[in-house]
């Protein structure tokens, strides 16, 4: 690799994906703010950096057109390079959901958030954008025997509260109960009910898809929600990985999933009367999940990468 090749790797990789200004990147590398400049340039016309742009109807290549046609949804696509990290793919990702949903939001609604990896990526992009009298609110609990979620949970919601103005309510209850009946028994409580009718009148919300066997582990899967007898009774049930903590097939079905019954996020089918839902996912080895996910219904608007896009398209053999 020669040096200029590096100069404009690394030129291009702090200001498009790092979000650092010319200034910063020339004190760094030692440059004059032209050079910067004249790298940058460089970086797009060699196809180093590829500028992906979706509007309001989705990306409309070939692969975000074939997804979009199969379940009647917007896909909006970013291009990222085949030897990208883990790292570089989930934050080029998040950059365009933060903007795209900085671009959703509106005054008065209620934004449902859920909570994990690909949602700690994104609020690093969320734009400034004051709403009036808007409400964000924790879709599924997070609270399991070792820790009550809310540091970690909260820190993301207090984030998107902050970018939008918005008023934050938690849900602190478990991601998964012991028991059923004590989910039930929690669900009377005027208390929980309280959020429950909020999460009945979403305008908006917002979630990633776990994954049981991912590159990059799901939050779910390994912050001590689930022993190995857990997650072994999970495969033999055919589980694939999760929206909201709410457990899904490959085939989308998840009623009959006995592990549900104790979870506390909103199901597909509560998902579905949400009238704009953004699924974010960048990782290929989700594939298999995200297509369980997309079959169950649960989004209106799929924000990923097309490494992502494709090994989606590899599981439904198109």
């Amino acid at each position: 690799m020669n040096d200029r090749y590096e100069e404009m790797y690394q030129a291009a990789s702090r200001y498009y994906i790092q979000g650092e200004t010319m200034e910063s990147i020339a004190r760094q590398l030692k440059l004059s703010r032209s050079s910067v400049s004249r790298l940058l340039k460089d970086a797009r016309e060699s196809g180093l950096v590829r500028i992906s742009i979706a509007d309001h109807q989705g990306s409309s290549s070939p692969m975000a057109a074939t997804l979009a046609q199969i379940f009647g949804i917007r896909v909006h696509m970013v291009s990222v390079r085949e030897n990208a990290n883990e790292a570089s793919r989930f934050d080029q990702v998040a950059r365009l959901a933060g903007k795209l949903l900085t671009e959703m939001v509106d005054d008065h609604q209620l934004i449902g958030i859920a909570w994990g990896v690909t949602l700690s990526h994104i609020v690093k992009h969320l734009g400034r954008r004051p709403l009036v009298d808007a409400t964000v609110v924790q879709i599924n609990g997070g609270a399991n025997q070792r820790s009550s979620g809310i540091p970690y949970i909260g820190e993301i919601l207090q984030a998107f509260g902050d970018a939008f103005d918005a008023r934050v309510v938690l849900f602190p209850v478990p991601a998964f109960f012991d028991y059923a009946a004590t989910k039930d028994a929690m669900w009377r409580e005027r208390s929980v009910r309280n959020v429950l009718q909020m999460h009945a009148n979403l305008d908006l919300a917002v979630f990633g898809v776990g994954s049981l066997h991912g590159r990059v582990p799901s939050h779910v899967y390994t912050a001590g929600y689930m022993d190995e007898s857990d997650m072994q009774q999970l495969a033999a049930d055919g589980v694939v990985g999760d929206v909201c903590t709410v457990l899904l097939r490959e085939d989308g079905t998840y009623n009959d999933i006995a592990y549900n019954a104790r979870a506390s996020g909103l199901t597909p089918a509560e998902l579905q009367r949400i009238p704009r839902r953004l699924c974010v996912v960048a990782d290929p080895s989700r594939a298999a999940a995200v297509v369980g996910a997309l079959r169950a219904g649960t989004a209106t608007d799929l924000v990923l990468d097309e490494g992502t896009a494709r090994a989606v398209l590899d599981r439904l053999r198109l």
